[in-house]
């Protein structure tokens, strides 16, 4: 039986009762990362991670395991209060999956390391850029009682890397500039003037994203709930 006291060696041992074989496969069609995976659905990490409770020091065993869903486990149950930048650092090091990124930037967020999205902005790995964007979407949507001026203090990121073609990054990029807009009405104008002047760039990509960001942004009904 697991509980908060179960250590990281036992509750991987429990992970392992759980292998699907059949989910493996499943996943891999999702373009997740299946070297190192057990086949184990989110909801029932999240059960697990329930009956595990929060445990910082252990969260770092369970990383340091490079097993899919021992990561996400450590992600579920790291506690963001003393989750430090240096950790989070060394954790994105080792990204390698669009899954694993968007869980952890839920936990960046949390903690508060905003600092870290302009520094992973700023770095070329395909999977620790994505964090910064999906750290902008994240706070966008989830820091209600955040400044806009704050939220909006990240669009110029966005429009530097907006011409970056890499699919996960691309998108990120794309679901960022539209979770800005659609958090309100005050940033809803600045989001979709930038993603006008997007759609109109000469970079496929960058105008992909505006594109794309318009259709959403400039929807009516969209518009009338944020009114």
């Amino acid at each position: 039986m697991i509980g908060p006291s179960s250590s990281a060696a036992e509750l991987i041992a429990h992970l392992e009762t759980l292998r699907s074989e059949e989910n493996v496969a499943a996943m891999a069609r999702f373009g997740i990362v299946t070297d190192r995976a057990l086949g184990i659905s989110n909801p029932d990490l999240r059960a697990v991670a329930r009956q595990a409770k929060k445990d910082h020091l252990r969260a770092m065993e369970l990383w340091r395991s490079d097993i899919r869903e021992a990561r996400l486990l450590a992600l579920y149950t790291s506690e963001p209060r003393r989750l430090t930048a240096a950790e989070a650092r060394h954790w994105a090091d080792d990204f390698n999956s669009w899954e694993i990124v968007d869980c952890a930037a839920d936990l960046f967020v949390e903690a508060r390391l905003d600092e870290l999205i302009w520094l992973f902005a700023a770095d070329e790995r395909q999977f620790v850029r994505r964090t910064a964007f999906a750290m902008i979407a994240g706070a966008a949507v989830h820091r209600k009682k955040e400044s806009d001026a704050a939220v909006l203090g990240f669009m110029p990121l966005i429009e530097a890397h907006s011409d970056d073609a890499r699919n996960f990054v691309r998108k990120a990029v794309n679901w960022a500039l539209r979770s800005i807009g659609k958090r309100n009405l005050a940033c809803h104008a600045p989001a979709l003037a930038l993603a006008k002047l997007l759609a109109e760039n000469p970079d496929q990509t960058a105008r992909w994203i505006g594109k794309d960001a318009v259709r959403e942004l400039g929807d009516e009904k969209l518009l009338a709930r944020l009114r």
